[in-house]
């Protein structure tokens, strides 16, 4: 298999850190590509033109993070979402709260690469209201967080990478300390280490 990412999309981080915590190392290559300057072999793979997109062995391609991650999940014993009941809820939850802080950051990221005058204050303080409220309901939540490593803990920590990557100007260590705690534990893992941006 083949994954086709970007080394500062947030989005790749979260699939590279899912093979790197399954062990799936020498089942994928991980190959680095700019999705902006269209990769023929990406758009021949993803209509979207959109990293992380996975291409498997019989040529057929996946792509959306959340789609990848639960697929290379389902290749081996160890899981990192459960398959049923209220855990697969708890970790999907996460997953999507955390891949919307994802969201808004990276819009924020991407209103400020244009022209000023164009740039939309409103949006962008939208778009941070929604990363504050986020990261408090987060912080006041961590202890429903599962006992070990799941997708929920990717989640969570390639979320707050990112934002420490591309918005430091947020301040969110200062707001929800005991989150940076948390954050500053899990960052010192190897997949993470391993995969940070650069």
């Amino acid at each position: 298999m083949k994954l086709l990412y970007s080394k500062t999309s947030p989005y790749s981080r979260k699939v590279r850190l899912v093979i790197h915590e399954k062990g799936l190392d020498r089942l994928v290559s991980c190959v680095a590509c700019n999705p902006f300057e269209n990769t023929p072999e990406l758009e021949a793979s993803n209509p979207l033109g959109k990293v992380p997109t996975l291409i498997l062995d019989d040529g057929s391609s996946l792509y959306d993070s959340p789609v990848i991650c639960e697929y290379l999940d389902s290749l081996t014993t160890k899981r990192l979402l459960p398959s049923s009941g209220a855990g697969r809820w708890t970790v999907l939850r996460w997953q999507a709260l955390c891949d919307g802080i994802l969201d808004a950051a990276y819009n924020i990221v991407m209103e400020r690469r244009r022209q000023a005058p164009k740039q939309s204050a409103d949006w962008i303080t939208q778009w941070k209201t929604q990363i504050r409220h986020s990261l408090d309901t987060v912080q006041g939540s961590l202890g429903t967080l599962p006992g070990r490593v799941s997708l929920a803990q990717l989640s969570l920590g390639t979320s707050l990478g990112y934002l420490d990557f591309r918005l430091s100007d947020l301040g969110w260590r200062h707001q929800c300390p005991e989150l940076a705690d948390w954050y500053e534990d899990f960052s010192g893992r190897d997949a993470m280490q391993n995969t940070r941006p650069e």
